[in-house]
């Protein structure tokens, strides 16, 4: 146990003291924060900035349609401040359409126009209208004219029925907030919104963790062997302790690293208030953090423990078996593989937690490190299956822990060419 320790200590003290372990550490919960909020932000800040004023409306529905589009596109108490800019109606019998719509192409050709929008009979009877211009590929403006379309469309119908403009204004206009709260077998557990984005980030932030701590194991390994340390080391330790004091010290780190994340995000979740006000929301959005049950939080721990382990001696394996770094990343292929192969499924196993495809891959062992998490906060799963998928990691680990550490035993100490599939059976079976 004394030469385990100083293994372990070494690995973690190494890697905690350098600069770049405490510049991710400190600005890591800065980055992930800003790839997941960022884009949303920037995308809802460029839908609320979309004008399309600078278009030509032709109307042919003879029911004064084009008039209302123009007005949903730039309202009157926005003309002002756009200068007095509003989209040009022209209203015109169907048969001077195609004429008219050579003209258009012309006028956005020379850049007189962003655009025109068509609304004939076709638009009254089914919701049909065309749209051409440069912008054409921003989503944003198209999603106003098509907004603009749908609700001047809705009103004229409104209309039609007999009800006045103000209160046909009123019910076009009207928008429905949805707030979903789940409910486990103690009682309701908080917002379903905050439970499948915490969800989400579990699995991301294991899976980011298990890529970078797997290959920190890979290349300490890889170095070790070609700069012939590891000969001078296994002097002194066995191979089994240096591989576990490997896994165990850089684990260490790892999670260092994510209590201090989690630390930051508890810090972000109380100041949310004042950061939503920075970005320009005039109200902060409902979502109450997630009830999460203390059993959960140490399912969470030992799926994070058993999945880097896991991860961790297949990548100590491969370190062991190359001997430069071309070599290293084509033989981690397959282990970067299967960590992919899980990430891909995250999106479906988020929208159906409950469903089948969540069940199979929240049961296999190399995705379930990342799946079951994420199932585990999103929705709720008896603990017997998650004892029973824990019991399955366990033993995925025992398995892969005892191929890679007879690996290790002979390739750290093997050089020249990468071993082939028959060669490394051999070291399994005789070590």
């Amino acid at each position: 146990m004394g030469k385990l320790w100083v293994v372990i200590k070494r690995e973690y003290l190494e890697r905690v003291r350098s600069k770049w372990f405490i510049v991710v550490t400190l600005l890591g919960p800065v980055f992930f924060g800003a790839i997941m909020i960022l884009p949303g932000y920037l995308s809802i800040r460029g839908m609320r900035e979309a004008r399309v004023s600078n278009v030509r409306i032709v109307d042919a529905t003879g029911a004064g349609l084009g008039a209302r589009i123009a007005e949903k596109l730039v309202p009157a108490s926005l003309q002002a401040t756009d200068g007095g800019n509003r989209a040009q109606v022209d209203i015109v019998p169907m048969s001077e359409l195609p004429a008219l719509e050579e003209t258009l192409v012309a006028a956005v050709m020379a850049r007189d126009l962003v655009g025109y929008l068509i609304v004939d009979t076709a638009t009254m009877a089914s919701g049909r209208a065309r749209y051409a211009g440069r912008n054409a590929g921003s989503v944003g403006e198209v999603e106003a004219v098509e907004s603009a379309v749908r609700a001047a469309l809705l009103s004229s119908r409104i209309e039609s029925a007999g009800i006045d403009a103000t209160t046909a204004e009123s019910l076009t206009q009207l928008r429905v907030r949805l707030q979903s709260e789940r409910i486990t077998d103690t009682g309701k557990g908080g917002s379903g919104l905050a439970g499948a984005i915490f969800g989400f980030a579990i699995a991301f932030l294991l899976y980011i963790s298990i890529i970078l701590y797997g290959q920190a194991i890979l290349r300490g390994v890889m170095e070790e062997k070609t700069t012939r340390v590891a000969e001078v080391v296994m002097s002194s330790v066995s191979p089994d302790i240096l591989l576990a004091g490997k896994v165990i010290g850089v684990g260490a780190v790892g999670l260092t690293q994510q209590l201090t994340w989690v630390a930051s995000g508890v810090l972000f979740w109380t100041q949310r208030a004042r950061i939503f006000s920075l970005l320009g929301f005039p109200s902060m959005p409902a979502i109450s953090f997630p009830t999460i049950e203390p059993m959960v939080l140490v399912a969470l721990l030992l799926f994070f423990i058993l999945g880097y382990t896991f991860y961790a001696s297949l990548f100590a394996a491969v370190g062991a078996m190359v001997g430069s770094q071309e070599e290293a990343q084509q033989a981690a292929q397959p282990v970067i593989m299967l960590l992919v192969f899980s990430i891909i499924f995250v999106q479906p196993v988020m929208t159906n937690p409950t469903g089948r495809l969540a069940e199979v891959m929240s049961w296999l062992p190399f995705s379930s490190p990342i799946i079951m998490p994420m199932r585990m906060t999103a929705t709720q799963v008896s603990g017997l299956e998650i004892s029973a998928v824990l019991l399955g990691l366990v033993l995925a680990c025992f398995v892969s822990v005892w191929v890679s550490a007879r690996i290790y035993r002979v390739g750290l100490l093997m050089y020249g060419k990468r071993p082939s599939i028959r060669e490394l059976a051999k070291w399994v079976s005789r070590a």
